[in-house]
């Protein structure tokens, strides 16, 4: 694959890849905990709707980078790491107590999957347009 249509299927793949966070983060802000198993306490749904909305910025971060993807080394490895991060609780947390709702386990795969081979990605592109 030549250096534009490579770059060009990266942009596509980051802006698909960027609707999970995005729909999800923007899903559980507006619903809380109760989007996920029904009546929560005041203080679960707090803490959802945090991280519903910490889950949201991450992926309008990595949109902000389709422009020239190329020159975002150090944001997608930061990226990379808080979402790595949070794979490996959810991933813990399987572990515990057996494994979570199909939903839960598409997070895990583009969390541990997805978005490190994303990373990798962009950093071949960048050593090619060096």
């Amino acid at each position: 694959m030549n250096s534009a249509a490579e770059r060009w299927a990266f942009r596509a793949v980051v802006a698909l890849a960027g609707l999970v966070p995005v729909g999800a983060g923007f899903y559980g802000v507006l619903a809380g905990a109760a989007a996920f198993d029904g009546a929560p306490s005041l203080g679960l749904d707090s803490h959802v709707r945090y991280l519903s909305g910490l889950l949201l910025g991450i992926g309008v971060a990595f949109w902000t980078t389709l422009g020239r993807p190329e020159s975002y080394g150090p944001r997608y490895r930061l990226l990379t790491a808080v979402v790595v991060a949070g794979g490996l609780a959810r991933l813990y947390g399987a572990v515990l107590d057996g494994p979570p709702p199909a939903p839960m386990l598409f997070g895990l795969a583009m969390e541990l999957v997805v978005t490190p081979a994303v990373c990798w990605w962009q950093a071949r592109i960048a050593d090619r347009t060096e």
